[in-house]
């Protein structure tokens, strides 16, 4: 207890030095730039800022305070990376603080333009792969992959109309929505009407979801559980299901819950004769699906960083942090997500969808 306090403080401490520096360097430009005076009023306002995401938890309806924190978060990040630089710059240059401070204001505009642009134009990645195993539908099988929608109030119904759109087109067998389905509560998937959109996803043999950890963060899975039922998702919860007699899904809970099931006991009502494809929301152990024979593994979660440079993070924390990669017969398949948690930008990755078209070889 006490090093959880002890670290609880010194993070406390640690934000507050950063809330402060960025402060500092703003004020100082408004002051220069435009005369500003009054450290009262913009302190009261930054501070806001800096706690929204904070507020917004005291109360759904607060919802404005979500909107500030996703944004203020976009702040932290660019302005840790350039405020520093602008800071250096002053020093070397004496007299040149108000236009190094429209440069940094420019600069944060063209990441805000540009990030929002690749978070809301999700495109289609296509792929296609070989299995070593009879044909049992008679033709290549389609499958439609999604995951990390956050859908909330940002990453919103609008934003999964455009999936849905895009999922129709490709004409699936099978779509799989591979967790983070909602930005932790439910409660804005149901009081924006979600589940109209999300119903007219078209398929042959079905959609079929997993948990990822925000569902877990929301604490309202039986909520979810039930809304993505009435939305025509099938949620599977350490299952494993034989669909059309001719290819095994297993879906997986989230590692965030401690009491999993392995795959290991997943996997013992699967006849390999049949392709077997499994859903498990974070990428973190693709060894051991390689080894019992999984043919197909979906993940997510990582969003591939989502802002630079986080890129460098995901690749030290996963084996396989982005994209597709054959795990010697297991071909595994890790999305950067349809939505964005957070800051509604994306600066090292895009929101994307996969179609990935499984051809059968004996």
């Amino acid at each position: 207890m006490g090093k959880r306090i002890g670290f609880g403080l010194i993070a406390f401490l640690l934000y507050n030095s950063i809330v402060f520096y960025l402060g500092w360097n703003v004020y100082t430009w408004l002051h220069v730039t435009f005369s500003f005076e009054g450290p009262v009023v913009f302190g009261v306002i930054w501070a806001i800022m800096a706690y929204s995401i904070m507020i917004e938890r005291i109360h759904h309806k607060l919802r404005i305070f979500k909107i500030i924190g996703s944004y203020w978060m976009i702040v932290i990040q660019y302005g840790l990376l350039l405020f520093p630089i602008a800071n250096l710059l002053v020093w070397l240059l004496p007299g040149t603080l108000k236009w190094v401070g429209y440069v940094v204001a420019v600069l944060l505009l063209i990441i805000v333009a540009f990030g929002s642009y690749m978070a809301y134009s999700p495109v289609v990645r296509n792929l296609t792969i070989k299995i070593q195993k009879a044909n049992p539908v008679q033709k290549p099988l389609r499958m439609v992959i999604g995951s990390d929608f956050h859908l909330g109030i940002l990453s919103n119904k609008t934003h999964l109309e455009r999936f849905v759109k895009l999922s129709n087109e490709a004409k699936p067998d099978v779509v799989f929505l591979v967790g983070d389905l909602v930005d932790d509560d439910p409660i804005w998937y149901v009081e924006y009407g979600m589940s109209e959109v999300m119903k007219q996803l078209k398929s042959t043999y079905g959609v079929y979801g997993v948990l990822g950890n925000h569902e877990y963060y929301g604490r309202k899975i039986p909520l979810f559980v039930h809304e993505m039922a009435e939305s025509g998702v099938n949620i599977l919860q350490d299952e494993t299901i034989l669909v059309a007699d001719s290819f095994y899904v297993t879906g997986r809970e989230d590692k965030t819950n401690a009491d999993r099931a392995s795959l290991e006991t997943l996997a013992t009502t699967v006849d390999h004769k049949l392709p077997w494809i499994v859903m498990d929301h974070t990428p973190t152990d693709i060894e051991t699906p390689s080894k019992l024979g999984v043919d197909v593994h979906l993940s997510g979660h990582t969003h591939l960083g989502q802002m630079w440079p986080n890129q460098y993070i995901t690749r030290k924390t996963f084996e396989h942090d982005y994209g597709y990669k054959l795990k010697v017969a297991t071909h595994t398949i890790v999305s950067s997500g349809f939505g964005f948690w957070g800051p509604p930008i994306r600066t090292n990755s895009r929101s994307e969808m996969w179609v990935v078209d499984v051809e059968f070889c004996k």
